[in-house]
């Protein structure tokens, strides 16, 4: 595995928060990912950047109760982002749209998981 000292200077830690949502009022602090990658200026996930440094961009999904899981971010060839945990697809979590979402503080994303759609907070944007 590559050294974050081998990262290209837009590299960033990103920290997603579970937010509000049915049965999660007030979202949830102790469920989210963590996930290393590339960024634009903007913000946005740098997919010629991702390209050269697939073995870097990690994610890491965290949950009351449960054993962390620990991933790899990818991309299908139509442009879909995913979080990959293990060989074939049934553990594969959709991004709904990341390509055109803002990883900015404050903003929101949605990951799919075992079939339901789950909207995230950027809690954290910040450099390895």
């Amino acid at each position: 595995m590559p050294s974050l000292k081998d990262l290209t200077p837009n590299f960033r830690n990103v920290r997603l928060l579970l937010a509000r949502e049915k049965g999660h009022p007030a979202g949830d602090r102790e469920e989210g990912y963590d996930m290393l990658a590339p960024l634009t200026g903007e913000g946005r996930l740098d997919a010629e950047e991702w390209k050269s440094h697939k073995g870097s961009c990690r994610v890491r999904r965290f949950r009351t109760g449960e054993e962390d899981l620990v991933g790899r971010l990818r991309r299908k060839p139509g442009g879909q982002w995913y979080f990959d945990y293990a060989e074939g697809d049934r553990d594969d979590e959709i991004g709904f749209h990341l390509g055109e979402e803002r990883f900015v503080t404050g903003e929101y994303v949605s990951i799919a998981r075992n079939g339901a759609m789950h909207t995230y907070q950027v809690a954290r944007v910040e450099r390895p």
